[in-house]
């Protein structure tokens, strides 16, 4: 039986900000299911404060001990429970992780050191050697470092093999190197492993570290090896291309699933289109937009980024309210400019558009099962999990064709009186194509017979784990 344990900063559902955490909360289980009984799956994540109380009670203690890191010797305490036949360990330290945010402390290169040697250093306390440690983005790339380097020697430790996954590059973990020794107890002969550019660059010790780096879709394995996508690691990324490889990110099909009882206000499938309009209409009456099942409702559920095309809906958008019968709902939070522009935009359309400038889980999966037409023209997108979620409740996407969109999203086109593609899709970073691909979709919407014909293939249309968990069973067979 092989043996397999996932390194990462967050795991749906126990605490999580994003995509890393859908990944985290998904994926070991579909490999644990993938390989019918020859794995042995587990997960290692911080015990954070957000953590809640119906898991806590879950949890059952492994060992408390003292780890060192640098000078200090800090209290660590080990907790697991098992979750879909996945064991799940949670490192506990308070100071460290009973924080007011995952993300964005002062010390987070701390934290996250301190996380990684706890993640290496208690295989031996637990008795648990993996054939494949498979760590997550920069928060868990230090374990790769600390592995190769200061535990390569002891016995158990001696033939795990690495994976390293990108899941976004823009996100490296950059520190000066006065910090060096002090916060990350490396020495100058670890000084080689992590220097890039001038300064500590954590993500690149786990690509020189790791047996092989993947990332979250192939087309974003191509393009972060050029200097447009690779946030400054593509000399990098080339010297180690022998390594790159990428496989498509999957979502959990139980948790999103618009025939789950009691997840949205009408229970449907591909075969029952029709109810899904009662999703519509409750959406509608729930945030005060009028009820009306005879116009496509666009949704846009997402980072308030510009990295996001945010800027390309800015652009285009007060032409479409103003010259296409359509409704629009926006829901995320995050750079101010787009947070002002939503609201005035709600303000100029209070009949047509809603701006809710927050994130709620559960409302988002409401929307997603109400949305007619989603956009997500995303300037870079190492996957993007949201067209799928929005395909698997009958969206119809409106994508750009970059990183995993291109990979997930094919363009519509008709032939015959046969329907080819899952979605609209533009190549260009540009509004006017954006607004043209739309209008595209909403013309389709507002044809019956085509938009059934549409609606159905894209909720057919297979995003689930179970190709990408066999693609990694067979990767971490090739160690």
């Amino acid at each position: 039986m092989k043996k397999i344990l996932f390194i990462g900063a967050e795991a749906m559902p126990f605490a999580a900000t994003g995509g890393l955490g859908d990944v985290l909360g998904s994926l070991p289980a579909a490999i644990q299911k993938a390989a019918e009984g020859e794995a042995d799956v587990r997960v290692v994540m911080p015990l954070y404060g957000a953590v809640s109380d119906t898991w806590r009670s879950q949890m059952t203690l492994e060992v408390e001990y003292e780890l060192s890191l640098s000078w200090r010797r800090q209290y660590c305490g080990v907790y697991s429970l098992v979750k879909d036949g996945v064991k799940y360990y949670f490192i506990d330290n308070e100071y460290y992780f009973k924080r007011g945010s995952l993300y964005g402390q002062f010390d987070d290169g701390e934290r996250f050191a301190f996380f990684c040697k706890a993640a290496i250093d208690m295989l031996g306390v637990v008795g648990f050697y993996p054939d494949v440690i498979h760590a997550h983005d920069w928060q868990a790339a230090l374990s790769l470092v600390y592995l190769d380097r200061k535990y390569r020697q002891i016995e158990g430790y001696e033939f795990i093999k690495t994976v390293f996954t990108i899941h976004n590059i823009e996100y490296q973990g950059k520190y000066d190197f006065s910090i060096l020794g002090d916060v990350f107890e490396l020495g100058e002969f670890e000084r080689e492993i992590v220097e890039y550019d001038g300064c500590i660059n954590l993500m690149k010790g786990a690509i020189v570290c790791a047996n092989k780096v993947s990332t979250v879709s192939p087309r974003y394995a191509e393009e972060i090896r050029s200097a447009e996508y690779a946030h400054g690691l593509d000399r990098l990324l080339e010297e180690h291309s022998c390594k790159l490889c990428g496989i498509l990110n999957g979502i959990d099909y139980e948790y999103y699933n618009p025939a789950r009882k009691n997840s949205v206000a009408k229970n449907f499938t591909w075969r029952s289109i029709p109810a899904k309009y009662e999703n519509k209409t409750t959406l509608q009456r729930e945030i005060g937009l009028p009820e009306r099942t005879d116009v496509p409702l666009i949704s846009v559920i997402s980072r308030l980024a510009s990295h996001k095309g945010l800027d390309l809906i800015r652009e285009m958008a007060y032409e479409l309210m103003s010259t296409r019968d359509v409704q629009l709902v926006v829901l995320g939070k995050g750079e101010a400019v787009y947070e002002s522009f939503f609201a005035g935009l709600e303000s100029a359309f209070p009949h047509k558009v809603r701006a809710l400038l927050t994130y709620d889980r559960d409302l988002a999966v409401r929307i997603y099962a109400a949305t007619d037409i989603f956009l997500m023209p995303s300037k870079s997108e190492p996957c993007g999990l949201s067209q799928m979620i929005a395909s698997r409740y009958g969206a119809i996407p409106v994508t750009r064709e970059t990183g995993g969109l291109y990979d997930s999203i094919k363009g519509y086109w008709e032939e015959k009186g046969q329907i080819h593609g899952n979605g609209f899709t533009f190549a260009n970073y540009s509004s006017a194509e954006l607004a043209e691909r739309t209008g595209a979709a909403i013309d389709l919407w507002c044809n019956e017979d085509k938009r059934k014909k549409l609606v159905s293939r894209v909720m057919r249309t297979d995003f689930s784990w179970n190709a990408s968990a066999v693609q990694y069973l067979e990767m971490y067979a090739s160690l």
